[in-house]
């Protein structure tokens, strides 16, 4: 072979090596690109900080006058930080919820909050919206799951610290010698579980304590009035002269019909609740109900800068904590003017 044609072939060689090395930079620079743009669901809503973040929140309801205050921080902390709010109320039904929680995995929101009817039964739609990469934030009520990393973080009261509070207070009130009425929040939530886990840890120390009667009242106003009736009407209704309820509204109506009964609640029957909503501050300046275990409904504001910070890529705490009080009756006509809800 001729010295001409040797080097035709090395040029030649030379030019499909450096090409072939070319076309494969090439195809590594486009995979590169497609595994930047992959991130994992605490860092799913971060990106393009000028895009506006789009949240999915279901609402359990509007079953209490806590409730309604609560989805009002919501709704206007989004509106102030320009946040498109996807909204749906699950008007009390888990499966109305389950619903709305894939409605928004299938428009693709940024990031997934709810307030959970119950706390079982949803770790199949927690495990759809993870392996869709979107972070998921419980608020206000908490959920029970085999795997916690189906969640990214948890924010609320605590609500079993809740529960003592108001054992704590009524034994103060009583001298320690009650015969307690308790009015309980929606089966298998995690409020009424939690407050009368708590509530009952207390009274069990107290041996001249006890509960008589213990019913769900549903967290509303109208039940809490039915279902105090008919304690009053039963045979150990006579002997009841304290009523615990899971929240505000069932106290208020539990007061109605105490009064139908001719007794008088806060003097013949200690009441303590749970929520601190206006309502409860008017009926402690009446002297109808006696205390109010704060639990703030107002997580407006507290959710979406947990929202900014994973936009941001940040790591957030698995649980977040609400600070509360405890506001007794000789407080309440000071308080009053404050309360927002």
């Amino acid at each position: 072979m001729t010295r001409n044609a040797i080097s035709f072939i090395s040029r030649t060689f030379l030019a499909r090596f450096v090409f072939g090395m070319a076309f494969a930079c090439a195809l590594a620079g486009c995979g590169d690109r497609s595994s930047n743009a992959s991130s994992s669901p605490q860092q799913a809503s971060s990106g393009d900080s000028s895009k506006k973040i789009v949240v999915g929140f279901s609402q359990i309801g509007a079953e209490s006058a806590w409730r309604i205050a609560n989805t009002e921080s919501i709704k206007s902390e989004a509106a102030k930080r320009g946040i498109d709010l996807k909204f749906t109320d699950a008007q009390q039904k888990q499966e109305n919820q389950i619903r709305a929680l894939r409605s928004f995995v299938s428009q693709k929101v940024d990031v997934i909050a709810f307030s959970p009817v119950v706390t079982t039964g949803w770790e199949p739609v927690l495990r759809e919206i993870k392996d869709a990469g979107i972070p998921v934030i419980l608020t206000d009520r908490a959920v029970e799951v085999s795997d916690d990393s189906l969640y990214t973080t948890f924010i609320g009261a605590d609500f079993v610290e809740e529960g003592r509070r108001a054992a704590r207070w009524l034994a103060d009130a009583t001298g320690g010698k009650a015969v307690i009425a308790e009015l309980q929040g929606t089966r298998g939530s995690a409020p009424a579980i939690d407050r009368k886990k708590g509530f009952d840890e207390i009274v069990a120390q107290r041996p001249d304590m006890k509960v008589i009667k213990s019913q769900t009242g549903e967290f509303t106003r109208a039940k809490g009035r039915e279902v105090m009736e008919a304690f009053l009407k039963s045979a150990e209704g006579s002997q009841i002269n304290a009523l615990f309820a899971h929240n505000d509204d069932m106290a208020l109506g539990a007061i109605q019909a105490i009064e139908a009964a001719g007794r008088k609640p806060g003097v013949d029957i200690k009441i303590v609740s749970i929520d601190a909503i206006k309502d409860a501050f008017v009926a402690m300046s009446e002297g109808k109900l006696n205390c109010t275990v704060e639990c703030n409904p107002l997580l407006g504001p507290q959710l979406f800068d947990l929202v900014e910070k994973l936009r941001a890529g940040q790591t957030l705490p698995k649980r977040v904590v609400v600070e509360e009080g405890v506001f007794p009756q000789p407080k309440a006509q000071e308080l009053l003017p404050t309360r927002t809800y």
